[in-house]
């Protein structure tokens, strides 16, 4: 999360604090070897932990009843969209993680010297998990349902990790790219659509605006999904009654506002976001949890008050902004390391793990100890309680 007061983060440019998320929130980045699981350049996504095999697809979807926020001449929003599901397929073409002009487009949008040395494709090269339009599989209205929202000036593919892992665990997961908010969106005809939110970042109300059409961009897909016309074949094995969401940084910080506007979604996580849009006095009574990097950030504190149903507050020790993501993981096997203290895949491993209990326990109604108290097995992750002053 930003390091910033309310105040501050409401006149910083979020562009800046996105960029600087992915690629330090440290005051230098030095060189480390790449990881040995894999070959140099040969970036990866570890193996998801459930019982399920993988499928994944996308879908490219246009709400007509409003313009597009960010770019008024387009007359419909149009939104692209990353579907993860089980699958008992053993055989197909692993997913591409991102193309080479994305990888591109989003490594030059760092602006970071550091990254001059890391091949502009390198990111489209990710060996990734799930099969391509592979048949979902499941019963009718079985499979809880997931959506996440990325970060600002990030993609879709930015959670693949965290996605892959919630779909071998029994969950369909859908992850938006919210064109014009992120480096690079590709459409199915060959478009790419750029950060044209970028030339706004300075307005005093960028981030609520950000949230607020995010909060109308994920109720449209949550009518494609379990609308009476779903535009997905699979949306049959979709329980509309278990629905939740999770997003990483400006993402986590729409979960709230998108609750408070669609009851459809019955939980919540903020992973690492500042929030810029406050929750009411009135409060959000559905499970929420806060899971992020060491900070002072003082909108967390104000927002916990409001926050009147189940939540939790953790703190992950070594984690920075990216850790969240894929990203800090990549970058560490690609020869960057960002100055974090979680190595190798441990970013990823605790986020999947803390992320899957919060949902199998106000998804499933599974209990879940690691949940309650502090674990031997992940003694970076604290508990807050900002009533006690130790967050």
């Amino acid at each position: 999360m930003a390091h910033d007061s309310t105040h501050q983060a409401r006149r910083r440019p979020v562009l800046v604090a996105a960029v600087a998320g992915l690629l330090a929130l440290t005051a230098s980045i030095v060189s480390a070897p790449a990881s040995a699981a894999a070959a140099p350049g040969t970036p990866y996504l570890p193996k998801p932990t459930g019982p399920h095999r993988v499928g994944t697809t996308s879908l490219h979807l246009t709400d007509t009843t409003r313009p597009d926020p960010w770019v008024p001449a387009a007359k419909a929003r149009e939104l692209m969209v990353s579907l993860w599901y089980p699958t008992v397929a053993r055989a197909g073409r692993r997913a591409p993680y991102v193309t080479p002009k994305e990888s591109e487009l989003l490594l030059k949008g760092s602006g970071i010297k550091e990254l001059d040395n890391v091949p502009p494709e390198a990111l489209s090269r990710t060996r990734t998990n799930a099969l391509t339009g592979a048949e979902p599989s499941g019963r009718r209205r079985s499979l809880p349902l997931v959506v996440l929202s990325p970060g600002f000036t990030w993609p879709r593919s930015s959670l693949t990790g965290l996605a892959e892992d919630l779909a071998s665990r029994g969950y369909v997961v859908a992850s938006i790219d919210h064109t014009y908010e992120n480096f690079a969106t590709t459409f199915p005809d060959g478009r790419v659509a750029t950060c044209a939110a970028c030339e706004n970042v300075n307005d005093d109300d960028f981030g609520e605006k950000v949230i607020r059409s995010r909060a109308i961009d994920i109720p449209f897909v949550l009518d494609q999904l379990t609308g009476p016309r779903p535009t997905w074949k699979g949306s049959a094995l979709i329980n509309p009654a278990r629905i939740a969401m999770a997003g990483q940084s400006i993402g986590g910080a729409a979960a709230p506002e998108t609750m408070l506007k669609d009851s459809r979604v019955r939980a919540g996580i903020n992973m690492d976001g500042s929030m810029f849009l406050p929750i009411p006095e009135s409060g959000l009574a559905r499970p929420f949890m806060l899971m992020g990097a060491p900070s002072d950030d003082s909108t967390w504190k104000r927002d916990w008050e409001h926050l009147t149903g189940w939540k939790r507050w953790l703190v992950v020790k070594g984690a920075l902004h990216p850790s969240f993501t894929d990203y800090d993981m990549l970058l560490q096997q690609l020869g960057v390391d960002l100055g974090g203290g979680l190595k190798e895949t441990r970013s990823m491993d605790i986020t999947r793990k803390y992320v899957a209990a919060f949902f199998d326990l106000h998804l499933r109604g599974k209990a879940q100890p690691l949940l309650d108290k502090p674990s031997p097995r992940y003694p970076e992750v604290r508990f807050c309680a900002p009533s006690a002053e130790n967050c």
